[in-house]
């Protein structure tokens, strides 16, 4: 019997390139001995996206479509796609076309032979990316492996090949901030990553801001770690134990007859930890809004719309 691969595929404002996608792969995968499916995820776009993959939906008898009420952010989309996929082994990609399908015959071969998690990291020597990103990019995973407890390539992607006793796992994590990156770092099991060279993306622009990615960085390190935590604890304590040495200072300004003086270094001083004070506050406040959001048990996303039930026969084979 052939095993089954169900293939995610988060996609915002990506109309130009369903078709396109769906042609490559299927010339990669059909000669293999594989059943495969697309499941595309509308992560509330704005464009014509939606009604591209119904049209390929009505002309390819593999592919379906999740489509999400709003725009809830890409791991979200990736964990709806992951709750209805029931193939042998997922396969996750971008919609642009930057994770290269020519990759998949090797990523495969890599699955067979034993590894349950069979990953792709982007390498430094990408024409196609600006330096700004990235600096920004190592800067990312410079940050989260500093100060998380998972450690991630530079450059991880979200292309990659996950045994569906991995998925297994996933399914069962209810978290309501997701960072797929990380939480398949964390799951463990068999896993090995290979490097590759983003193609040209496509059509369109990218999605994620300078903002989007710091913002990422934060939750995502929170996600794996109290290592903030206690660098709050620490920083609190070296200047508490730091102030200490202001006593000898009074004490012999006091019996030498010499006023303490200088209302400017003070004010600079309580403005300082004042600040300090505000930052420790804002990191736990911050877990305290996480908790907080996790206790609402809300959902991580909304179907509004779909063509795909979560059943085992879902895969339709081509």
């Amino acid at each position: 019997m052939k095993k089954k691969l169900s293939i995610i595929i988060p996609s915002f404002n990506e109309e130009k390139n369903i078709r396109p996608l769906i042609l490559k792969v299927t010339e990669i995968l059909a000669p293999t001995n594989y059943d495969f499916e697309f499941i595309f995820i509308d992560d509330g776009s704005t464009d014509n996206t939606l009604n591209e993959i119904k049209l390929q939906a009505k002309l390819f008898s593999n592919v379906f479509y999740l489509q999400l009420s709003r725009n809830f952010g890409k791991d979200h989309a990736l964990k709806a796609g992951i709750d209805h996929a029931n193939g042998n082994a997922i396969i996750t990609m971008d919609a642009d076309l930057q994770h290269p399908p020519e990759l998949l015959p090797k990523m495969l071969h890599l699955w067979e032979k034993g590894n349950n998690i069979v990953y792709t990291y982007r390498v430094d020597a990408n024409p196609h990316v600006k330096k700004r990103q990235k600096i920004t990019s190592k800067l990312f995973y410079k940050v989260i492996n500093l100060f998380s407890d998972i450690k991630l390539e530079n450059g991880a992607s979200d292309f990659r090949i996950l045994d569906e006793r991995v998925v297994n796992e996933l399914k069962k994590i209810d978290e309501y901030e997701i960072f797929y990156r990380g939480m398949v770092k964390w799951v463990g099991f068999s896993q090995i990553g290979i490097p590759y060279t983003p193609a040209q993306r496509h059509s369109g622009t990218p999605n994620y801001s300078f903002i989007a990615l710091v913002k990422l960085g934060i939750s995502s390190i929170m996600s794996f770690s109290v290592r903030p935590l206690y660098i709050a604890t620490g920083v609190g304590i070296f200047f508490s134990v730091a102030s200490l040495l202001y006593i000898p200072y009074i004490l012999i300004s006091i019996f030498t007859g010499h006023a303490v003086s200088g209302w400017a270094s003070i004010i600079a001083t309580i403005s300082f930890f004042g600040g300090l004070q505000l930052l420790v506050l804002g990191i736990i406040g911050m877990y305290v809004g996480k908790i907080f959001l996790q206790t609402k048990n809300r959902p991580n996303y909304i179907i509004n719309n779909k063509n795909i039930e979560l059943k085992k026969d879902s895969i339709i084979r081509v």
